[in-house]
């Protein structure tokens, strides 16, 4: 084996040469360790004593290859994060400006940073080391992946999402997507000097929440929905109960009462799934003063609709969706997938008497995310729900550094809501429907 290149940094080094010293590393000290009790220690009270062990495992290593100081630590920092971690993730998971990590391959990571997609030079040993994490992960859940079941939905000890495909559905090896959660949450401020909203857009909108409206967050993927709902949901009264339904557990309410619930999915023998559709079901019998669900996506629309018509009024959601008026098709479709067999016209009057405003929020080019649309439902004519926007970003184009410039503005039209803001004790300035910002 040819020695490695001294250098201050391992990504210089030959990348098989690297990954063949700490493999050799890590495989002796397995050998030394008792790793059952290994399994119930955490990692600040055995590192101490692993350091040791690696540093004298290192010094027999670096007769037959010479390593640099910096290398050397790098080997000790790996082996560490591949006994208690995840392992060439764990450097990218302490990053907190990072919002994905996305494992294509073995070899190929990219990571979300301020909304850019871009590479970095982590990698995996092999397509087996990749497996080794991606089943250390789903195991902590009671998760299970293999051929039989080769695509899984987990969650980190932080929150963060996870979601793992493995051959034969994935062509070139074992994909892994990582969606993380900010530990210090956004606030309605923050969205505001961030230029994702304007402050008259963040107060109607907390005077819709505070006066119990009906809201959808609509939006597609990573556009801050969840941020946005969020935001939101930390408007309403610690005096009432809330219930929150989700697939997977992003949500971090303020309020004092709240219950959370999770969907699960099917147990081994394909049996014991509870779906968000029997979630929503349930909680109408909790005494819910108002109903968070993280995102609709299928048959479970008409249980929300329906609680929403029946006194569960200040509810919220999202949806997947390119523009409000999607949002309303999107719905019409998934409350379709409930096998009613109602009339067209009589599930779109459900929707437009169930749902007050629908927010949009979208991912500019620039990474930057933005409220493009408020709406606001105003009834039927004939089988079309109708609809205004209250406000809206128009967008212009793009400043010389590749930012996106544009305006808030409002349309002018007072909203149908103002009198139930108003009747709440609420006071809007009319001036806040004329607004204009630009950006």
């Amino acid at each position: 084996m040819q020695p490695l290149l001294k250098s201050s940094s391992p990504v210089d080094l030959r990348v098989s040469q690297y990954q063949d010293v700490k493999t050799r590393i890590h495989e002796q000290l397995l050998n030394r360790l008792n790793l059952e009790r290994l399994s119930q220690i955490r990692r600040e009270e055995a590192e101490p004593e692993l350091r040791s062990v690696i540093g004298n495992l290192l010094e027999k290593e670096s007769e037959k290859t010479p390593l640099s100081l910096y290398e050397r630590e790098s080997i000790v920092v790996d082996v560490l994060n591949e006994l208690f971690g995840l392992g060439p993730l764990e450097a990218l998971l302490l990053d907190p400006e990072i919002s994905d990590i996305l494992v294509n391959r073995y070899d190929q990571i990219y990571i979300e940073k301020n909304g850019i997609l871009e590479p970095v030079d982590a990698v995996f040993k092999d397509d087996r080391h990749l497996m080794r994490i991606i089943e250390r992960i789903v195991s902590t859940v009671g998760r299970r992946i293999d051929e039989s079941s080769p695509m899984v939905d987990a969650r980190l000890l932080d929150g963060s999402r996870v979601n793992a495909v493995i051959p034969p559905l994935a062509l070139d090896g074992p994909v892994l997507s990582i969606r993380r959660f900010r530990t210090d949450k956004l606030g309605a401020n923050d969205l505001v000097k961030s230029l994702s909203i304007t402050e008259p857009m963040m107060a109607f909108l907390k005077a819709a929440v505070a006066c119990r409206m009906n809201i959808i967050i609509s939006g597609g993927t990573g556009a801050g929905k969840t941020t946005l709902l969020n935001v939101l949901s930390s408007f309403i009264s610690d005096r009432e109960r809330i219930v929150t339904i989700e697939d997977a557990a992003e949500l971090t309410l303020r309020q004092r009462h709240v219950v959370r619930l999770e969907t699960r999915p099917a147990n081994i023998e394909g049996k014991g799934a509870i779906k968000q559709r029997q979630l929503v079901i349930n909680s109408l019998r909790m005494r819910p003063d108002r109903i968070v669900v993280g995102e609709v996506r299928g048959d479970e629309a008409v249980d929300m609709l329906q609680a929403m018509n029946t006194g569960h009024d200040g509810s919220l959601t999202t949806v997947h969706a390119n523009t409000p008026r999607d949002a309303l098709y999107r719905l019409d479709t998934m409350v379709a997938m409930a096998n009613l067999n109602l009339p067209d016209k009589a599930i779109r009057h459900q929707i437009a008497s169930a749902i007050n405003l629908i927010v949009q929020v979208s991912r500019m080019s620039d990474g930057g995310r933005r409220v493009t649309q408020i709406s606001e439902i105003t009834g039927m004519e004939g089988d079309v729900i109708t609809m205004q926007d209250i406000f809206m970003f128009e967008r212009t184009g793009l400043s010389p550094a590749g930012k996106v410039t544009g305006r808030f503005r409002a349309t002018g039209i007072r909203p149908k809501c103002s009198e139930r803001i108003t009747s709440s004790g609420l006071q809007l300035p009319v001036q806040l429907f004329e607004h204009i910002q630009p950006v």
